[in-house]
């Protein structure tokens, strides 16, 4: 019983958000969820519309986009599950992490760097932080 009770107080405090932790964003969880269901259909023009101008100018095109994260983030270009993490906010930057599982089920987390333009929020980078413990 003991154990059973210590178990439940670590995930009531695992709950809870840190310090550094902001609030849900709808409008970054829609920017995000809205770029990975235009890579579902392959639709790249659209899915580059959600990049910020500085990785705009990186990639030039969005066929360059596509061809990127189809070889360099697979799990974001066909995840069979998305899971919205904790939010926190780094300088004029909110951090997004995201819990992504892969066409075979893997998980992966990542950090979306979501910035505020004139046309709403625009995903600045996104990098892998890790794949989670099993059973996560």
């Amino acid at each position: 019983m003991p154990r059973i009770l210590i178990a439940l107080a670590f995930l009531a405090l695992a709950a809870l958000p840190g310090a550094a932790d902001e609030p849900r964003n709808p409008g970054i969880e829609t920017t995000i969820q809205s770029q990975i269901n235009a890579f579902l259909k392959d639709d790249f023009e659209t899915a580059f519309t959600f990049a910020s101008p500085m990785i705009k100018g990186m990639f030039g095109s969005p066929q360059r986009f596509g061809q990127m994260v189809r070889n360099g983030y697979p799990m974001v270009w066909r995840p069979s599950e998305v899971q919205f993490l904790e939010l926190r906010k780094q300088g004029p930057l909110l951090l997004q992490k995201v819990l992504l599982r892969d066409a075979n089920g893997a998980p992966h987390v990542l950090e979306y760097n979501m910035v505020e333009t004139e046309n709403g929020w625009q995903i600045d980078g996104v990098q892998i932080l890790a794949k989670p413990p099993v059973g996560a």
